[in-house]
């Protein structure tokens, strides 16, 4: 009985040693992630620089296996974030917002890039935001070259 005991014992005891595991994920974005626009439009402050939510990179709020709740969170922070971004850019399409708009939509890109496709509709509708226009008017040629010199900055260091 007591070699029982001890094996029972042991095997309960290795057990408890994988429980820490469990609960740590690569599936789960990281805290800064989770925080409002605000702080997304406060750290965007910086592009085309290198952007960073508590020392979060962007991309990093995109990962593999992401839970849904989770992934719906996220992105209706992005929408958020990426709607308010383009409102400031159309009403000055030669200042920031546009190069933070294309920052934010090039870190999210990269960010969803090696996740199997599960953030596609995201990149999708963060895209359509960035580049909305009322009427489907063209945005001006400041917009777009602008936009394009963050969006580059986002996709290398997003």
């Amino acid at each position: 009985m007591p070699r029982v005991r001890r094996a029972l014992t042991a095997s309960i005891f290795a057990l408890l040693l994988l429980i820490p595991g469990c609960g740590a994920s690569d599936d789960s974005a990281p805290a800064a992630c989770l925080r409002p626009p605000a702080a997304y439009l406060a750290a965007l402050g910086a592009a085309p620089e290198e952007v960073r939510l508590a020392d979060t990179p962007i991309s990093s709020c995109l990962v593999e296996n992401q839970a849904a709740g989770e992934l719906t969170r996220v992105g209706a922070v992005l929408v958020r974030t990426t709607t308010v971004l383009n409102a400031q850019a159309r009403k000055s399409p030669g200042g920031l917002a546009p190069v933070q708009l294309g920052y934010l939509v090039g870190a999210v890109e990269k960010g969803a890039k090696d996740t199997s496709g599960i953030h596609s509709d995201l990149v999708r509708r963060i895209e359509a935001a960035a580049t909305f226009s009322p009427g489907g008017k063209p945005l001006p040629g400041a917009f777009d070259a602008a936009y394009q010199r963050g969006m580059e900055a986002g996709r290398e260091s997003g």
